[in-house]
């Protein structure tokens, strides 16, 4: 039994529909494969998981090819929100 559930916020779903067709396919298929199943298990760490500093409340990033996936979770609700998603060249800005 998975140790958190995941959930999509609006935000997230908009800037997915967003992205050219080509990445929006990449990034569901990523999501479903292998980011939301780690992210199940343990949102604290993965090769490709980084806490970014500097956020309140604590925000985290998944890195999926050229594209950042955006999140936090509550450990006592064991929910992973997944905020936002962006091509990495306007991810930061």
């Amino acid at each position: 039994m998975p140790r958190f559930r995941v959930f999509e916020t609006d935000e997230f779903l908009r800037k997915r529909a967003k992205l050219p067709p080509a990445d929006a396919s990449f990034i569901q298929h990523k999501t479903d494969a292998y980011v939301y199943p780690q992210l199940r298990e343990d949102p604290f760490y993965g090769p490709n998981t980084r806490k970014l500093p500097g956020y309140a409340p604590n925000a985290w990033r998944y890195r999926i090819g050229k594209v950042r996936l955006f999140y936090a979770f509550d450990t006592e609700e064991r929910v992973v929100y997944v905020l936002s998603v962006d091509l990495r060249r306007d991810a930061y800005r």
